[in-house]
């Protein structure tokens, strides 16, 4: 009898170790079910962050044919392909192949729509909006970026990219011009004088505001009609002679169409009223004094310098005499330099500064 309590016993002890341990089995492979799934959350989110689209910074160049300075754009834009788009208007027909470019991220990247564009004419802003409707065909094209075919960049290009996505506005240097001669009354009602501004073509557009520009149907036919640069003497062979060529309006579109659409329009709280890009005017070649000004100076081999560059990115502050406003320049807050651009270089004087490293671009590989 006592020998069967001990048998009954011996076996109760040996199926509460055998239930612990299948119990402690369950627990353990539980816990290692759970790590393995928590690994593949991880390991899924951290590639779904890897392959979420970030938002891009399209760059629209307006260009005569070729881009000459697309080496230095190449040391700027390389490792970067997941933050930007490159679009190109050129003269109808012209085509960025292996021939007429050096680096494949232009490769094929001109739109095929161009128009043929003259200075001072409407067909510049134009072209502006062309580019626009196909940067806004890719959804995450978030900034859009007008440069000019002798644009070169200052700074790299993460600098560049955080600069420019570190604030909702848009860039737009502009200002009330109360100069005579560039309002044509012809443009009231649909435009006020009240709403005429100025500022630089060069500007860095919001998604929403480049959405306001290709909508427009009100400021741009106006300006096709009534903003005309006045008739140069050496144009009057090809048009009829003005009757009073004093008396023009001189109105150069590119130089009013955006700043005066947003005025219209309500946004400018929305902007900041600046530049990214830095041309220095030309006070003094032309011996005519209504043209003095009317052209950047162009910075050939011999100007091309470290100086010249730290220069320019030394620019703290704006200065706009007709409104007697000091613009001082600002990034995340807190003061910093004005540009991230400057033009107009030539291609020797650009590829010398690209040589000596003094653009914050660190090579190329072609």
């Amino acid at each position: 009898m006592k020998r069967k309590v001990n048998q009954q016993k011996s076996q109760h002890r040996w199926r509460r170790k055998l239930f612990a341990a299948v119990l402690l089995g369950f627990c353990l492979a539980s816990l290692m079910l759970m790590q393995s799934r928590y690994s593949r959350i991880v390991k899924l989110a951290s590639l779904r962050y890897r392959f979420t689209p970030k938002p891009k910074i399209a760059f629209l160049f307006i260009a005569r044919n070729r881009l000459p300075l697309d080496i230095v754009w190449h040391a700027f834009l390389q490792g970067e392909e997941d933050r930007f788009s490159i679009f190109v208007h050129s003269r109808p027909g012209f085509v960025l192949n292996k021939a007429t470019t050096r680096s494949f991220y232009f490769l094929n990247r001109q739109v095929n729509d161009s128009v043929q564009v003259d200075w001072g004419e409407a067909s510049m802003i134009e072209a502006e909006r062309i580019l626009l409707k196909h940067a806004l065909e890719h959804p995450f094209n978030e900034r859009f970026v007008f440069l000019s075919d002798s644009c070169l960049p200052l700074y790299n290009f993460s600098y560049t990219y955080d600069y420019i996505m570190s604030t909702s506005t848009s860039f737009v240097d502009s200002f009330a011009d109360t100069k005579q001669g560039r309002y044509n009354p012809k443009m009231d009602p649909i435009i006020p004088v009240h709403n005429w501004r100025k500022g630089s073509q060069w500007v860095v557009l919001s998604r929403k505001h480049a959405e306001v520009v290709v909508k427009d149907n009100t400021v741009f036919p106006t300006f096709q009609l009534h903003c005309k640069r006045r008739s140069l003497p050496e144009f009057w062979r090809d048009r009829p002679l003005p009757v009073d060529a004093s008396k023009e309006h001189n109105c150069i579109p590119d130089e009013h169409y955006v700043q005066t659409l947003l005025a219209q329009e309500g946004l400018e709280e929305e902007i900041t009223r600046r530049s990214l890009t830095h041309s220095s005017w030309d006070l003094s070649s032309s011996k005519d004094r209504e043209r003095r000004g009317w052209h950047p100076v162009t910075y050939k081999y011999s100007d091309a310098t470290p100086m010249l560059i730290q220069s320019i990115k030394d620019i703290d502050n704006i200065h706009y005499e007709t409104e007697n406003r000091i613009e001082w320049c600002s990034s995340k807050g807190k003061p910093s330099r004005c540009f991230l651009f400057a033009r107009k270089f030539t291609r020797p004087a650009a590829l010398r500064l690209l040589n000596h490293s003094a653009l914050g671009a660190s090579g190329y590989n072609l």
